[in-house]
């Protein structure tokens, strides 16, 4: 979804690194989409839509499965009617049998969750609760899929601090270097100082790094895959990254 002007007056833990310049804004998301493109995916791109700051961050409102998707219930409260604004999309999708959703009390929002084939991490954390999560992994296992719960302590969202590139490798920051959770990856450690780089995407192949990580970016290559750098350092000063601007499927 395109970045509205409102856009600068989105929720960010970060208030020292000043507000979004919406026309630099547009400009990063302009070679966000082509990066996506370059992978070979076809893509969606919806109007902004004002009254929602963050609605840019289209991840939060979704998650989406082999089997289905998961309207979410998102746990900030100004952005709770983002997901409702979404749904008709994703009916464009996926039928009625194919189609679940998070109801209050429970909230749930993508950015805590990790999709590791069949397999879902969802963090527990300011945005996303036990009820929540408890319907979540009910309706993976109706599908036949499975999840788990992972307590987080210090960061926004799950994919802030741990992402999945498949083939078993991972990258982890910060509180995730030594969850037991995720031993059993190939855990890559992203240093303090490029912790905003631990979410990057991985798309048909390629890995999508944020720009200006010079050891994330080395690191990546070093596993073998092909990379993309984008900018997206007008939307790290809203507390948004690379996973948080698409929903991917």
């Amino acid at each position: 979804r395109r970045p509205g002007k409102s856009l600068c007056d989105g929720i960010t833990s970060a208030p020292e690194l000043g507000k979004p310049i919406y026309e630099k804004a547009i400009k990063q998301h302009d070679a966000y989409i082509e990066a996506l493109k370059q992978c070979g995916v076809d893509v969606t791109v919806l109007p902004a839509m004002e009254e929602y700051p963050d609605s840019c961050f289209v991840e939060d409102t979704a998650v989406i499965t082999r089997c289905g998707a998961i309207i979410d219930n998102p746990g900030a409260g100004t952005r709770n009617g983002e997901a409702k604004e979404m749904e008709p999309t994703i009916r464009q999708f996926f039928d009625d049998d194919h189609i679940a959703h998070i109801t209050a009390p429970g909230t749930l929002e993508g950015g805590d969750v990790m999709m590791v084939g069949d397999h879902f991490y969802v963090g527990r954390s300011a945005r996303t609760n036990e009820e929540g999560i408890r319907q979540f992994i009910e309706i993976l296992e109706g599908w036949g899929l499975s999840g788990s719960e992972v307590p987080l302590e210090y960061v926004l969202h799950l994919k802030t601090g741990v992402n999945y590139l498949e083939d078993n490798n991972m990258l982890v920051s910060g509180e995730f270097k030594t969850k037991p959770d995720f031993e059993k990856y190939n855990k890559v450690e992203i240093p303090e100082d490029e912790a905003y780089a631990a979410n990057c995407i991985w798309v048909n192949g390629t890995v999508i790094v944020p720009e200006g990580y010079p050891t994330v970016l080395k690191a990546v290559q070093d596993l073998g895959y092909k990379t993309l750098v984008v900018d997206t350092s007008e939307y790290r000063k809203v507390d948004g990254g690379l996973s948080c601007l698409s929903l991917r499927f």
